[in-house]
C-alpha cells in the first residue's frame, strides 16, 4: 500500500517559522542570561552571545565599571573571547544576539568585522548605532541584517 502524504506548504512555513523563533528565543536567552549577571556584578545590564554553526562560540557582558574601561561592552568582550579559538574568518557568518540595540561604538565594529547578522532585544534610544541614533549599517545592509527581537524578549 503506497500512502502519499504531503502537508500543505503553509504548514511547512509554519513549521520551519516556529523552529527558528526556538532558536532565537534560546540564543536570546542566553544573551538575557549574560545581562542578569551583569546587573549581578553592578554593570550596565548588557549581555550578548555570538553563533556561529548553531553553536555559541562567544559571550560578553559588559564590564565598564569594574574596568575602568570605556571599551569593555559586551560585543567586544564576546568577539574577545570568539577570537582566542577560532580564525577571524568566521565571523563573516557569525550571528550576534544582544540584550540591547548596539551602541555606535559596538556598531561600527560589528560592520568591520561584516558580523552576519545582528538580533537584539530592545532599542537604545540614547546610543544606538543600528538605527534608533545612527545606522552604521545602511550602506552594508546585505551583509548585515539588524533584526529586533522584541517579540521574543522572554519572561
Amino acid at each position: 500500500m503506497n500512502v502519499n502524504t504531503t502537508l500543505d506548504e503553509s504548514t511547512i512555513r509554519e513549521s520551519l517559522m516556529q523552529d527558528e523563533t526556538s532558536k532565537h528565543a534560546l540564543f536570546m536567552q542566553q544573551a538575557l542570561n549574560m545581562g542578569e549577571r551583569a546587573l549581578e556584578e553592578g554593570e550596565t545590564p548588557v549581555g550578548c552571545v555570538l553563533v556561529y554553526d548553531n553553536k555559541i562560540v562567544g559571550c560578553g557582558m559588559n564590564d565598564t565599571n569594574r574596568s575602568m574601561n570605556g571599551t569593555r561592552h559586551a560585543e567586544f568582550i564576546a568577539i574577545e573571547q570568539l577570537l582566542q579559538s577560532h580564525p577571524k574568518s568566521i565571523l563573516q557568518s557569525t550571528d550576534l544576539y544582544v540584550t540591547v540595540e548596539p551602541c555606535v561604538m559596538c556598531a561600527s565594529a560589528l560592520r568591520q568585522y561584516r558580523i552576519r547578522s545582528v538580533y537584539f532585544g530592545c532599542r537604545n534610544e540614547r546610543f544606538g548605532g543600528t538605527g534608533s541614533i545612527l545606522s552604521l549599517h545602511s550602506e552594508y545592509a546585505p551583509a548585515l541584517q539588524l533584526i529586533e527581537l522584541k517579540t521574543l524578549m522572554l519572561k
